[in-house]
């Protein structure tokens, strides 16, 4: 089983930055895809940006130029820099993972299997 932290999640003003965290622990796999996702209240969760096992990315219409989504294979760990952050924004982030051969940076919440338990971030105008 694949295990997923996330941290960093923090208030923010409107305009700021903040890089979220997610620690991966398991299983090593040769290949997997990793996406972050959002879910604000009354809202769907929805994807915000992914990394495909070969370095494909994708990103969310609403934070393509803002946010930057990366890895550090050496220490197993997913991150997502937010820049020039809005209030809307603001919602429970959660990294998730998809090791599968033919994964991609997909923002399909459907195929990912395993999840984190989400950080908080708040934007304030």
């Amino acid at each position: 089983q694949v295990q997923l932290v996330e941290s960093g999640g923090d208030s923010v003003q409107s305009g700021g930055s903040l890089r979220l965290s997610c620690a991966a622990s398991g299983p090593t796999y040769t290949r997997v895809c990793m996406g972050w996702f959002r879910q604000a209240p009354g809202k769907e969760r929805e994807g915000v940006a992914a990394l495909s096992s070969v370095g494909t990315t994708a990103y969310a219409d609403s934070v393509k130029g803002r946010f930057t989504i990366s890895q550090d294979n050496a220490k197993k760990t997913l991150y997502l820099q937010m820049d020039s952050a809005k209030p809307e924004d603001t919602a429970m982030y959660y990294c998730a993972a998809w090791p599968y051969k033919y994964c991609s940076a997909s923002l399909t919440r459907w195929h990912y299997p395993y999840w984190g338990q989400g950080t908080q971030v708040t934007v304030s105008s």
